[in-house]
């Protein structure tokens, strides 16, 4: 379904944290991770609030323990100056039909003119995203259509759009969040000088493994041990094969020589058992030129107590015939949510380069 943005924003989008356009409001307020979602309160228990509970909370299964997509936090408009506090949130859903008699409603045909509210009327339009409308930083959706059961439907049948939306945004903020101190550059130059390709590192990144065609780095802390690795295969001419279980069979192959425990009968694979394989999803887009399959699941320590969540990125570069992965993975029993930091290795992981021009 076409999707069409919201007609009366005026101002040019804001880069993310950047003032070079003379915009010096302050940061929206709130966690990246959280979503306020404005509607009546009447109308929480409505198809739309479940539509809602079901598209942007939905539960992740690819890391330990499940966590939901967004946390939602549901509000309604009691005054003027509590509409002024809503504005100013990171992350704001104001959601109901088009025609409701409240103080959402009202307020968002005030947000729409008169041809967006006749395009609402007649099905064409539902859903206008916008950011950094009132605060930067700022990600806002209406989402409006001709009735309750309607506007459900819509939702749902849009879900993979709408979720691309605002993940778009979180991702841009946490690149912002992982380097805005400081990188180390010496590791990715050297990666592009030596091997043709780089990614960015973050600043407490340690390199650990340096082969022909492997790299490893480690940023250990006792609580939240990351680390990341790179790969990369020359005079690949056909890529029929790359699918998500060759994806799993390559790096599990790779951890089982290079990513090792505490003795060497202990290495990482990914998550496994006799009853049952833990979820695991495989995403594949365009990335510029680059062919792009990100894989997300669980790991587990082969002899050993440990397991945490991964990110794996294969690219393929069809000029240069030449394939990559990047990969990342987590251990930090004690950190309850990890989500958070899986989506900084979604992040960390776009950030991947190949140089056009190399040749062995």
């Amino acid at each position: 379904m076409k999707r069409t943005y919201l007609s009366l924003i005026a101002s040019a989008f804001v880069l993310l944290f950047i003032s070079c356009n003379g915009d010096y409001r302050p940061v929206a307020d709130g966690n990246t991770r959280e979503v306020v979602v404005v509607m009546d309160s009447t109308q929480w228990e409505s198809e739309t609030a479940e539509a809602i509970r079901d598209v942007f909370g939905k539960w992740v299964l690819t890391v330990p323990n499940g966590e939901p997509y967004y946390d939602l936090r549901f509000t309604h408009i009691r005054s003027q100056d509590h509409l002024e506090r809503i504005r100013n949130q990171k992350n704001i859903i104001f959601a109901a039909p088009i025609d409701e008699d409240s103080n959402t409603g009202r307020q968002i045909r005030g947000f729409l003119d008169e041809n967006i509210e006749q395009r609402v009327r007649a099905g064409e339009s539902f859903a206008f995203p916008f950011e950094d409308q009132w605060y930067k930083d700022q990600y806002a959706l209406i989402l409006t259509s001709t009735s309750d059961s309607v506007l459900a439907q819509k939702i749902r049948n849009t879900e993979k759009s709408l979720l691309s939306d605002m993940l778009e945004k979180e991702l841009a903020r946490w690149e912002y969040f992982v380097y805005e101190r400081y990188e180390q550059t010496q590791y990715s130059d050297s990666l592009w000088e030596n091997h043709g390709y780089k990614v960015r590192i973050q600043h407490d990144y340690i390199k650990n493994i340096d082969t022909l065609n492997f790299h490893s780095f480690r940023r250990f802390l006792p609580e939240n041990d990351r680390w990341m690795w790179t790969w990369h295969q020359d005079n690949v001419d056909d890529i029929s094969f790359l699918d998500q279980d060759w994806i799993i069979a390559t790096r599990d192959s790779l951890q089982k020589q290079f990513i090792k425990g505490a003795r060497d009968s202990m290495y990482v694979q990914t998550y496994v058992n006799d009853q049952v394989r833990r979820p695991i999803e495989t995403e594949s887009f365009q990335m510029g030129r680059l062919i792009t399959y990100e894989t997300r699941g669980t790991w587990y320590m082969v002899n050993g107590l440990m397991g945490g969540p991964f990110v794996n990125f294969t690219y393929y570069d069809p000029d240069t015939k030449r394939l990559f992965m990047v990969d990342y993975s987590q251990f930090a029993p004690n950190v309850r949510k990890k989500l958070p930091f899986v989506r900084q290795f979604r992040a960390m992981g776009r950030t991947f380069q190949s140089d056009s021009t190399w040749t062995n």
